[in-house]
C-alpha cells in the first residue's frame, strides 16, 4: 500500500516533483548535471523511484486519465506553432537533408533490430519504436508513439536511458566535427552557396512576437485543445485496429496530429506568441511522470543491449545521411543540423546549427519544428516496420 493513494494526491505530487525538477535546474550548482541528464531523465525516473519506495502507486485512475485526455490534447498545442510556409522556404537542399536523415532512422532501427533480435526481448519493437519518435523529432513524439503502440513502462525508460546516452553522445560526435566542415565540405564536393542563400532568406519572427499570456488565452487553449483532442480520441475509437501498430489510440494519435497541423494554419496559431507549447509540455511532462511511476527499476538491466542496439542504429543513420548529403552536394552544417533536429529535436537542433554558422540557428529550429511534425507519421511507420522484423524472431 503506498502512501499516495487518492488520484488528486498523486496529481499535487507529480505536478509538484516537475516544478522541483525544474527549479533546480535553474540552480547554478546544479546545471552541470542538467547538462547531461537532461529533466525529461528526471521527470520519468523520480516517480519510478517514489513507486519503489511506497509513495506512488503502481496503478492509479489518474493514470489512464492522463493518457487519454491530455496526450491529445498536448499534441494539439504543441502543433500549433508549426509554420509550414515558413518551412518551404528551407529551400529542397535543406528539406531533402532533413529527410534522408529522418530515412537513416527508420532504416537503421530495422537493421539494428535484425542484428540483435535474437537477444533483445520480445517487445523490443515496441521500445525500439517508441525511440525512433524521439529521434525523428524529439520527446513530444517519443511519449506520443510510445503510448500509442502500448509500450511497457519500464522498458519506456530504458528507451530514455539510450536516447540520453547514445543521443547525446552523438551530439557531441557532431560538433567535434565542425573542426573539420570545410574540409568535409571540399571532400563532399558541397555546394556551400546555400548556406549564404539561407542566411539571406531565412528570417524568422524570433521571440518579437511573444506576449504575457491572457486569461482569454489560456482559456482558449485548454478549450480548443481539450475538445479537438477529446474529438480525435472518439474518432479513433470508430476506425478499426491494423495490425500491431494502428490501434485505436494509434488513430487518435494520426488524427490529432493532422488536426493540430490544420490549426496552425489558422489564426490559433498566434497562441504559441502567449505560450500554448508550455501549456502542452506540462501536459506532456504530466503523462510522462505518470509512465515512469508504473514502471519496474528491476527492467533497467536490460539497458546494456538496447544500448549496443542504439550505438548501431545512429551509426547507420549518420552513414546514410553522408552519403544522401554527398549526393545531394549538401554542405556540412545542413548535414549536422539535420541529423541534431532528428536527433535531437527542437531544443538542441539549433545549438548544432550555431556551432557550425553562428547566425543560423533559426535553421537548426525550423528544421527540429519539420522533424516535430513529421516524427509522429514516421514514427509509426517505424514502429509498423520493427513489428515485422521482431516478428521474424518470435
Amino acid at each position: 500500500m503506498s502512501i499516495l493513494q487518492d488520484p488528486a494526491a498523486i496529481l499535487v505530487y507529480l505536478l509538484s516533483l516537475i516544478g522541483l525538477i525544474y527549479w533546480l535546474q535553474d540552480q547554478d550548482v546544479l546545471k552541470n548535471i542538467f547538462k547531461y541528464m537532461p529533466p525529461v531523465i528526471w521527470i520519468y525516473f523520480l516517480p519510478m523511484f517514489s513507486t519503489t519506495l511506497g509513495i506512488t502507486p503502481e496503478t492509479s485512475p489518474l493514470f489512464d486519465w492522463v493518457k487519454l485526455y491530455l496526450l491529445p490534447t498536448s499534441l494539439i498545442l504543441l502543433l500549433l506553432s508549426a509554420n509550414l510556409p515558413a518551412l518551404a522556404k528551407l529551400g529542397p537542399k535543406a528539406i531533402g537533408t532533413m529527410l534522408i536523415g529522418t530515412l537513416g532512422v527508420v532504416i537503421g532501427g530495422a537493421v539494428s533490430l535484425a542484428i540483435l533480435g535474437r537477444w533483445l526481448p520480445v517487445d523490443a519493437w515496441k521500445g525500439m519504436g517508441t525511440l525512433s519518435g524521439s529521434w525523428i523529432g524529439g520527446s513530444a513524439n517519443m511519449v506520443a508513439v510510445g503510448t500509442s503502440i502500448g509500450t511497457r513502462e519500464d522498458l519506456f525508460g530504458i528507451m530514455i536511458i539510450v536516447d540520453t546516452v547514445v543521443g547525446y553522445g552523438w551530439m557531441g560526435v557532431v560538433i567535434f566535427l565542425s573542426a573539420y566542415q570545410e574540409k568535409l565540405d571540399r571532400w563532399n564536393g558541397a555546394d556551400t552557396s546555400v548556406v549564404k542563400t539561407l542566411n539571406t532568406h531565412m528570417k524568422m519572427k524570433g521571440q518579437h512576437g511573444r506576449r504575457p499570456m491572457e486569461f482569454k488565452d489560456l482559456i482558449t487553449m485548454v478549450s480548443i485543445g481539450m475538445l479537438a483532442g477529446f474529438l480525435s480520441l472518439k474518432l479513433g475509437q470508430w476506425l478499426p485496429d491494423i495490425g500491431k501498430v494502428l490501434t485505436s489510440f494509434g488513430w487518435t494519435i494520426i488524427i490529432v496530429t493532422a488536426l493540430g497541423i490544420t490549426l496552425s494554419f489558422t489564426r490559433l496559431s498566434e497562441l504559441e506568441n502567449a505560450g500554448a507549447s508550455h501549456i502542452g509540455n506540462v501536459f506532456l511532462y504530466l503523462l510522462l511522470a505518470t509512465i515512469g511511476a508504473k514502471a519496474d527499476l528491476k527492467a533497467i538491466t536490460e539497458a546494456p543491449l538496447f544500448l549496443a542496439a542504439g550505438v548501431i542504429w545512429i551509426m547507420i543513420h549518420a552513414v546514410i545521411l553522408f552519403w544522401g548529403g554527398r549526393l545531394l552536394k549538401a554542405p556540412m552544417f545542413l548535414i549536422a543540423t539535420s541529423s541534431q533536429a532528428n536527433i535531437g529535436g527542437i531544443v538542441s537542433a539549433p545549438i548544432v546549427a550555431t556551432v557550425y554558422q553562428k547566425s543560423l540557428a533559426p535553421v537548426g529550429l525550423m528544421m527540429g519544428v519539420m522533424g516535430n511534425v513529421i516524427g509522429v507519421y514516421f514514427g509509426l511507420l517505424t514502429a509498423w516496420i520493427l513489428s515485422m522484423v521482431g516478428s521474424l524472431y518470435f
